[in-house]
């Protein structure tokens, strides 16, 4: 495969509402960023993906964009935002911008045009559709509860949003809107914007016709129906025709966020030389302790040979023709070490081993603010505290609706909820965790005080410092960029173990999954060998690691030596 350079990066997402308030509003914004642009330098990243800081009523947090050309007024001004951009590239840093182009705001001025009158030119910019038997036009539902469709009075027709019903979708099969779309996404580039994290996009193409969705979930009135909305008909020609128009005339990272994407269909979008994007975020991981056919909230056990066999069916299902991004958190998502690791006893340990799995496998790893200091989810008292319309959305169905225990939904919200991730950025241990003067828009972690970035670069054993060191070795060991990826110890319950191996260079990577203390019993070819530690999450004598015993949350990292003589 050809080599490129956001293959050898590291990628930091800022979610700017929550990152660092500038103004003491309480509200995260650009200024804020540009007060930490050194900090973001320390910790060795390549990359920033900052998500939506454009003009929004903010219905789902700046994902509902109302003007794709201008800033939010809370978030600052152009000014702000080009003396960010210039920060970064003076630090070597580039910015990926979000790009969310399946829906926009219905403030937006194409759909206040749009809702007018059915001869409006604007009108096919979004999906429109009579009623069916005195409703809706079919069972979609919204994937933050509720029907997927909103009637609008001064038509007296339903337009579709797969979100809230302030995002209405967007017509793509109208040439106009792809148009449209493409001008905007040179106009950012124009300004010096390094790529693009594309917002569920592979919903773009719609079935034609917009069939109902089979009942899967019997309790409610509205069903999923994601196999007339994702990955549909047309996605591959809309995605070619972007990178004709617009993505071949600049050198660009772009990562596509596809739902129910499989590897197969990855690589028709990633392949280096016939694909149309860099690489995608894959969810089959993030779905592991969800029950099956059940919503998000509804959690189960994940088993690490489910992790396993998700991590390798991407690792070799992309080898030389595609490329994975490699992640465990996101805005979207709840904290990592709260829910693959331990956030207990053993944050710093788990928060460690967690950080080496996604940053030794191939792929572009990601950090989202906050991983590197081992933040973890919040338990909120009560509603009241919660901000994420997705989360409120739930509670109210679930409670109000279908009559749940309140406490119960509670301790759903306290594991999946968006707002796990969304806790203001932990700088210190002075009020509000040093992130604003002001009341912060949503409630800080109660734990900032011994969980901060203050503490965190005073600490020359602490996850930010890990962290650090993974980045300079990603950047120096080329095996861990190209090397091959296989699985050791495949069946072992506690123990994920695999090999890098590039042209003369191999890896041996040994992560244990557990509080336990499982013996490392490799297979031959593994045992007539020297090894180099490389990195590891405690310190360990240098030393054959055949037979040792890990201790909970270990991870090891060796330079494999060639075989004895």
């Amino acid at each position: 495969m050809s080599q490129r350079w956001w293959q050898n990066s590291v990628v930091y997402q800022i979610y700017p509402r929550s990152f660092a308030d500038g103004n003491g509003d309480g509200i995260g914004d650009l200024r804020g960023i540009i007060q930490h642009l050194d900090y973001l330098q320390a910790l060795g990243v390549d990359v920033v993906w900052l998500s939506p800081v454009y003009k929004s009523p903010n219905d789902d947090n700046g994902y509902d964009i109302s003007d794709y050309r201008d800033i939010m007024t809370e978030f600052g001004t152009l000014a702000d935002w080009r003396e960010m951009i210039d920060g970064l590239h003076q630090r070597g840093i580039k910015l990926v911008m979000d790009l969310v182009v399946n829906h926009t705001s219905d403030e937006h001025p194409w759909f206040v045009e749009a809702r007018k009158s059915k001869d409006n030119a604007y009108r096919d910019y979004y999906i429109w559709r009579a009623p069916k038997d005195g409703g809706e036009p079919n069972n979609w539902a919204s994937f933050f509860g509720g029907s997927a469709w909103q009637f609008d009075e001064t038509t007296g027709e339903y337009y579709l949003h797969l979100f809230t019903k302030k995002q209405p979708d967007l017509n793509w099969e109208n040439p106009k809107v792809r148009a449209e779309v493409y001008a905007l996404m040179h106009w950012w580039l124009k300004q010096g914007v390094d790529g693009f994290r594309m917002d569920v996009i592979n919903m773009i193409s719609k079935v034609p016709g917009l069939p109902d969705a089979p009942i899967m979930d019997a309790d409610s009135r509205y069903q999923f129906g994601g196999q007339y909305f994702i990955n549909g008909p047309r996605l591959l020609e809309f995605l070619h025709e972007m990178k004709r128009e617009v993505l071949s005339k600049y050198d660009l990272l772009t990562v596509g966020e596809t739902p129910l994407m499989t590897p197969d269909y990855a690589s028709l979008v990633t392949h280096p030389d016939t694909g149309c994007l860099s690489m995608l975020f894959e969810f089959e991981h993030m779905d592991l302790d969800t029950a099956p056919g059940k919503p998000k909230w509804f959690s189960q056990p994940w088993s690490l040979c489910d992790l396993k066999d998700v991590t390798m069916r991407w690792q070799t299902g992309l080898a030389n023709r595609g490329w994975n991004s490699s992640y465990l958190t996101n805005h979207d998502q709840p904290r990592a070490v709260s829910r693959f690791g331990d956030d207990g006893e053993y944050r710093v340990q788990s928060a460690k081993l967690l950080a080496t799995f996604t940053h030794l496998l191939q792929g572009t790893p990601y950090i989202y603010q906050g991983e590197e200091l081992g933040m973890t989810n919040v338990a909120f008292d009560g509603i009241e505290d919660y901000r994420d319309v997705e989360s409120l959305n739930m509670y109210r169905e679930f409670v109000d609706e279908r009559g749940l225990d309140p406490q119960i939904v509670l301790g759903m919200l306290h594991a999946k909820s968006r707002d796990n991730a969304r806790t203001p950025m932990q700088w210190s241990a002075a009020a509000h965790a040093g992130f604003t003067t002001g009341t912060p828009w949503i409630k800080v972690n109660p734990n900032y005080t011994a969980i901060n970035a203050a503490q965190a670069l005073a600490d020359p054993d602490s996850i930010f410092h890990y962290y650090r060191r993974l980045i300079e070795l990603r950047h120096a060991q080329p095996v861990i960029v190209h090397g091959v990826t296989e699985l050791v110890l495949a069946d072992h319950p506690q123990i994920m173990a695999f090999t890098r191996t590039w042209q003369a260079e191999r890896l041996l990577v040994i992560l244990n999954f557990s509080r336990e203390t499982p013996l490392v019993d490799l297979p031959a070819d593994l045992i007539e060998a020297d090894y180099e530690v490389m990195i590891a999450n405690y310190p360990i004598d240098p030393g054959h690691p055949h037979r040792s015993i890990l201790r909970p949350y270990e991870a090891r990292v060796y330079l494999v030596v060639r075989h004895r003589l």
